[in-house]
């Protein structure tokens, strides 16, 4: 099989969809692998690494989307929805719950779309979403805390203090991968904590890991209310997968919080947790909402694309392979957690979230796999 690796071309993007060494592993396997010239670059990747892998580099974008597969990190933008066919499958973060547009465009041309953040591990996890929600979960904090100093527009708080003043209050909302890593990341700096969630198994897991020092509510309005308007750090980072995500945090309640406190959805990507959320870029991450600071952007784990790029590549590899060698209709059939990542096919939507958030039919998985 051909399979393209484009170069990322939304704002602000550095990571590419393979590294040298998954190329090596495909061409192994016999498949030829066409990498667009630069691709790699940002995630220090040169062109001659792909090629010494064994990969042909190409010229132009086009030449990339012309393989049978293709395998991207953020979803088709302005500029490559034209390249978009019936006889291509594409495999990258797509969010179409949060996206009508995309997938009105993956609908029409009748593309196969499979998304990494929907695909299921046998436990039930995500395990493509994951690495990219750690790193998101600690991002989310740093960059909390860089925006919480005076020069950034924040309160002017450092967020883990020192002897003899208060340390600046974290809540995050989510106890999954992302708030686990958010969670983690804000204790390590000496913040005091909280973390809701509505599952109190997971409560628990919080409690005996950190023996207390994180304070854990059950996720309800009254609970999130209070929370939010003690916080000097919001972190959303709630999702249903493929679903868009629900709005926790009202403008009312953001009207309430202390000036200068700083709200950080990384939910964003499925249609944000706070009211007030719209994506935002790298280079301009932030607007005011109230006296608060929101910062949304889109492909936070862009930031660091050399870490991102490996960590994604380390998930969904052995996956890329399999659609490789069987193609993806042997390959969904073969592996019920990899079908559970087919969002769209044949211009239907084969996802029950994203049909729901589209308000169109769902088409079920099995009855396209025969």
């Amino acid at each position: 099989m051909q399979v393209g690796v484009p170069r990322e071309i939304k704002t602000d993007e550095q990571r590419v969809a393979l590294t040298a060494t998954g190329a090596t592993e495909l061409v192994a396997r016999g498949h030829e692998v066409l990498v667009e010239t630069g691709a790699g670059l940002g995630s220090g990747i040169p062109d001659e690494a792909f090629a010494a892998a064994g990969a042909r580099i190409v010229a132009t974008a086009a030449e990339a989307w012309s393989a049978e597969m293709v395998l991207k990190v953020k979803e088709p933008v302005e500029g490559e929805l034209d390249l978009l066919r019936d006889d291509l499958t594409l495999f990258a973060y797509l969010h179409l719950a949060a996206a009508p547009e995309l997938a009105q465009a993956l609908l029409e041309r009748g593309t196969t779309a499979i998304a990494y953040e929907t695909v299921r591990a046998p436990d039930g996890s995500l395990p493509m979403l994951a690495p990219m929600s750690e790193v998101a979960g600690r991002l989310s904090v740093t960059h909390g805390a860089s925006l919480l100093t005076a020069p950034q527009g924040g309160a002017g708080l450092l967020l883990g203090g020192v002897p003899g003043t208060r340390a600046g209050h974290t809540v995050v909302l989510g106890g999954g991968v992302a708030g686990t890593a958010a969670v983690e990341m804000a204790v390590g700096l000496g913040s005091r904590v909280t973390v809701l969630d509505v599952s109190l198994p997971r409560l628990r897991q919080f409690d005996t890991i950190y023996g207390g020092r994180v304070q854990t509510l059950h996720s309800n309005r009254v609970t999130v209310e209070q929370a939010v308007l003690d916080a000097d750090l919001v972190i959303g980072s709630v999702l249903i997968p493929g679903a868009k995500a629900p709005k926790l945090v009202t403008n009312d309640m953001v009207a309430r919080m202390r000036p200068g406190s700083v709200l950080v959805d990384i939910a964003i990507d499925q249609g944000g947790c706070f009211a007030d959320s719209h994506p935002t870029t790298h280079r301009d991450p932030t607007f005011r909402v109230h006296e608060t600071l929101f910062a949304c952007v889109a492909n936070l784990p862009g930031a660091v694309p050399r870490t991102s790029t490996e960590a994604l590549t380390n998930a969904t590899l052995s996956a890329t392979l399999r659609l490789a060698d069987l193609g993806w209709r042997a390959a969904l059939q073969a592996d019920a957690g990899l079908a559970a990542g087919l969002n769209a096919a044949g211009g239907r939507v084969t996802h029950q979230g994203v049909a729901s958030a589209l308000g169109v039919q769902e088409t079920p998985v099995a009855s396209l796999l025969g």
